[in-house]
């Protein structure tokens, strides 16, 4: 029974994991049309038509991202609990599990970030100012904590394909 859960969490943990990296990427994409390159200063003038749109992209890019998010976290928590996998002679899976669930507060702020925003932009009256606050705010956060975030959750992904740090046990 344990390993049909175990089965069915990495299932959906793997489908979670593509739309939640996946929208982190479209996300950062739609967001920087708005600032210039390589700064976290606005383009001067924009069209406003065009910078509501793009706040209006972001902010339901920010559901995908936060949903496949939780998700993620859940259905890890759930494999972890479940896999017949042994973390000690497993140290891929070791090193996965502590390089995601390391920048879980991280994650978790992040979203508080994007939960503002998106009540601002889709369900309050959305002020370009506070808009832009709340924009800056969240690709600023914690001064690039994000980002080294980010690049873990890429190194998950050769460890888990090539699996190092197997312990092979003695037959």
């Amino acid at each position: 029974m344990k390993t049909t859960v175990a089965k069915i969490s990495l299932v959906v943990l793997s489908i979670a994991a593509v739309v939640w990296l996946g929208a982190v990427n479209i996300r950062a994409i739609i967001g920087f049309e708005l600032l210039h390159t390589g700064t976290l200063e606005f383009v001067a003038h924009p069209d406003p038509a065009a910078e509501r749109e793009i706040m209006h992209l972001i902010s339901y890019a920010s559901l995908a991202v936060d949903g496949g998010y939780i998700i993620t976290f859940l259905s890890a928590i759930i494999f972890l609990w479940a896999t017949p996998l042994v973390l000690r002679r497993e140290g891929w899976l070791l090193m996965s599990a502590i390089l995601f669930f390391l920048f879980a507060p991280v994650e978790f702020y992040t979203i508080s970030l994007d939960v503002k925003f998106i009540s601002c932009e889709l369900f309050g009256s959305p002020n370009a100012g506070v808009l832009r606050e709340l924009f800056i705010k969240r690709f600023a956060a914690l001064a690039g904590v994000p980002l080294v975030a980010i690049l873990c959750y890429y190194t998950i992904l050769p460890l888990a394909v090539w699996r190092p740090f197997r312990k092979e046990t003695a037959v």
